[in-house]
């Protein structure tokens, strides 16, 4: 069985069946990964276009495919290709060339709710490191009795700005009860996944 993200979707690892090298890393969707197996080129899922995508129908370096095999979890998969050309579009073999020596700039999502995963890996790294002079350690250290009580607060606040119709308050106000709460969370032990679970059995 192949799990699919949140998004329906699974990455991909092309790699040169001859030389052994990691070309690129795509996204496959149950579509593109049909077409890829009856047709022996590859086809990934575009995020950008949310649409099926022939790699090569631009550049004409198609890559074809020897053999598709999923890892230990069936979350990731392995393509074993011939490529016609260079796979990048910079005009490289690989898309792979850029030495990380150390710690780059991170570039962050501006949309969706990759947000909440984003924050609570902060917070959880705040409760490890514990550092001076941030709010969510000050938090984590005054315990949950504190922080269950932030969260009271956050919640009536959030309700008094839908009472007044307020729109920009409301989320505002929202945001805040969702930062407390997974500063709840993390102090109890507990993760978002957790919350997600009890979700799904609501969609009845």
């Amino acid at each position: 069985m192949i799990q699919l993200d949140e998004k329906g979707l699974v990455p991909a690892i092309a790699q040169n069946a001859d030389t052994g090298e990691v070309i690129m890393l795509g996204y496959v969707s149950p579509g593109s990964l049909k077409r890829t197996l009856e047709g022996g080129e590859v086809w990934f899922y575009s995020r950008s276009r949310a649409d099926l995508w022939h790699k090569g129908e631009v550049s004409g370096n198609y890559m074809h495919v020897r053999s598709v095999t999923a890892d230990c979890d069936g979350d990731v998969l392995l393509l074993k290709v011939d490529p016609d050309g260079p796979i990048c579009h910079t005009g490289n073999p690989t898309c792979f060339f850029k030495p990380v020596e150390e710690l780059p700039e991170f570039a962050h999502h501006d949309k969706g709710t990759g947000i909440i995963d984003e924050l609570f890996a902060v917070i959880q790294d705040r409760k490890r490191e514990m550092p001076d002079g941030s709010y969510t350690a000050k938090l984590l250290n005054e315990g949950t009795d504190r922080i269950s009580q932030k969260v009271i607060e956050e919640a009536g606040e959030t309700a008094i700005a839908g009472m007044k119709g307020d729109k920009e308050q409301v989320a505002s106000e929202a945001a805040d009860l969702i930062y407390h709460t997974l500063v709840l969370l993390a102090a109890s032990g507990a993760k978002p996944e957790d919350v997600w679970q009890h979700l799904r059995q609501r969609r009845k």
